[in-house]
């Protein structure tokens, strides 16, 4: 469920802002985005920040934590995190602001295949020693069989949120932002996973599947491997469109829905 955005900076992440980076000299809003309290774009006399953060109360700070500590390992593909701060009851990430627009997912748009190819690096970087949840153990909970989880193991290391939102357009490449939800698992499920959303924006299930057949990965990824995960996302999208029936969902459980019905004519 979306996180209510606050309109204004409160005093004590001025300071904590202020601390980690000079003194505020403006201020912007952002109005992408659905998961954090706080998101904007400050200037201050040294540098320009994104800056987004959530009270230390929110049930999801972990993702805060989870995104500082993943930042080392996805240079190049990623805006640079300059710092992370947990005080004064607020949980604060501030990286570097990158000049970008938001990826556009409609078929033969010119970002899919700079996408791709920065999909083709994350999935060339090893799981790194944190803590990630297994893609095996997120979806145990939409599975008839449970050895349908087995298709979903692996060591690659997964951004998994491909809503648009979270892929920055910039003229040297495409840069993946919002990596709470990372996790481990089989390098196909990315693209798997981004073939969804391809179908919310106007993709046929056939489309969508070659365009994430471009990835290295798809290959590795078994006719059974994508049935059961097709299966796995329509349940998820179903149960997430009845606990939030709110509009951003229905195009996802939508989508879902028509790709596992594409694969299950596939056989």
């Amino acid at each position: 469920m979306p996180t209510p955005r606050i309109p204004e900076l409160p005093d004590e992440v001025r300071s904590l802002i202020e601390k980690a980076s000079g003194r505020i000299v403006d201020v912007g809003a952002v109005h992408g985005g659905l998961n954090s309290s706080i998101a904007a774009i400050v200037r201050t006399s040294t540098r320009t920040l994104f800056v987004k953060g959530l009270p230390l109360s929110h049930p999801r700070v972990w993702t805060q934590q989870r995104e500082a500590y993943i930042a080392p390992y996805v240079r190049g593909i990623a805006p640079e995190v300059h710092w992370f701060v947990e005080a004064d009851g607020w949980s604060l990430l501030g990286f570097q602001y990158v000049e970008a627009g938001h990826a556009d997912y409609t078929p033969g748009s010119s970002d899919l295949p700079v996408i791709s190819a920065a999909m083709e690096q994350l999935a060339e970087i090893p799981a790194p020693g944190i803590e990630l949840k297994a893609m095996g153990h997120r979806l145990r909970g939409y599975v008839d069989d449970p050895t349908d989880l087995t298709w979903f193991e692996g060591d690659s290391l997964l951004h998994t949120e491909w809503n648009p939102q979270n892929v920055l357009i910039t003229d040297a490449g495409a840069l993946f932002v919002d990596w709470g939800w990372a996790s481990t698992g089989a390098a196909w499920i990315d693209p798997a996973l981004w073939l969804l959303w391809l179908i919310a924006h106007g993709h046929t299930a056939d489309q969508a599947e070659n365009v994430a057949a471009a990835h290295p990965a798809w290959k590795l990824a078994s006719p059974a491997g994508l049935d059961a995960l097709a299966r796995v996302q329509q349940r998820l999208w179903d149960a997430i469109a009845v606990q939030d029936p709110g509009e951003w969902a229905q195009p996802m459980q939508a989508a879902a829905r028509v790709w596992n019905m594409h694969r299950q004519h596939q056989h």
